[in-house]
């Protein structure tokens, strides 16, 4: 079964690496088979790092949407994450969870939980948090 995806007007997605925008016009599109996608909305911009919960979502990031480069970022992962364990120690369980999703290779889900443990929840002025894709951002070949 293939994944539907919508896209609002002028919102763009990441499909593979590749930036993809929609017009003037909202619109359904189908993946019939497997790809790494994020819409527009859950991509954080290097810039709008101001925690270190954001800093960790980044990395994810990187590895999920430029696998060309998942060895340096898996190393980054690493590091980012003893620090995010040191500073939320009340998240372990949390930080446990996208620790076992990223050796899984499941980044979709290790960035939605991350997203979570933004301070004040989802924050809106991120733009990773707002109205995250509650479904795997990857599908099976059909």
């Amino acid at each position: 079964m293939p994944l539907k995806f919508v896209l609002r007007p002028n919102e763009k997605v990441i499909i593979n690496g590749a930036v993809i925008g929609a017009g003037d016009r909202p619109g359904s599109f189908f993946l019939y088979n497997t790809a790494n996608f994020l819409r527009g909305r859950e991509v954080l911009k290097e810039e709008q790092i101001d925690c270190i919960e954001k800093k960790l979502y980044f990395v994810i990031q990187l590895v999920y949407i430029f696998p060309e480069d998942s060895v340096l970022n898996l190393q980054r992962f690493a590091s980012i994450m003893a620090e995010t364990r040191e500073a939320r120690p009340d998240c372990r369980d949390d930080l446990e969870e996208i620790e076992r999703l990223v050796e899984a290779r499941n980044y979709y889900r290790a960035l939605k939980i991350c997203r979570k443990m933004f301070k004040g929840g989802s924050d809106a002025s991120s733009g990773a948090g707002e109205g995250a894709a509650d479904g795997p951002a990857t599908d099976p070949a059909p």
